[in-house]
C-alpha cells in the first residue's frame, strides 16, 4: 500500500491559493502543506491526519524543538524532523524564537 504523508512548511509569507497540493510518486503521495505559525500548523497537521489520511508528517527544519513537540502532541501519528538549528529561510533563526510566543 502507497505511503500517504504530510510535509508542514513555515512560510513567511501567506499562503493564500499556493497550497496545500499534492505530489504523488509510485510510493508515496506527499501532502505539501505551507503554514506561517505554529498555531497555523497545528490546524492542518490535524487536518492532513483526520481529514486527508496522511499515516506521518514530516516538518521543515524552521520548526524547533518546541514547534515539533506541539505537533506531535497533537496527532496520533509519527512525527519527523529536519533539522536545522537556524534556518536560512527564517533569518537564520529557529522558529522557536519567532512563533507564538
Amino acid at each position: 500500500m502507497k505511503l500517504k504523508a504530510g510535509f508542514l512548511f513555515l512560510t513567511a509569507t501567506e499562503s493564500g491559493d499556493d497550497g496545500p497540493t499534492w505530489v504523488k510518486t509510485r510510493g508515496v503521495d506527499l501532502l505539501v502543506i505551507p503554514v506561517n505559525t505554529y498555531s497555523e500548523a497545528v490546524e492542518k497537521a490535524r487536518w492532513a491526519v483526520e481529514e486527508e489520511g496522511c499515516a506521518a508528517l514530516e516538518l521543515c527544519g524552521g520548526f524547533g524543538n518546541e514547534g515539533a513537540a506541539r505537533i506531535a502532541r497533537c496527532v496520533s501519528v509519527p512525527v519527523g524532523t529536519v533539522r536545522f538549528d537556524v534556518h536560512p529561510g527564517l533569518g537564520n533563526a529557529s522558529g522557536d524564537t519567532m512563533f507564538d510566543k
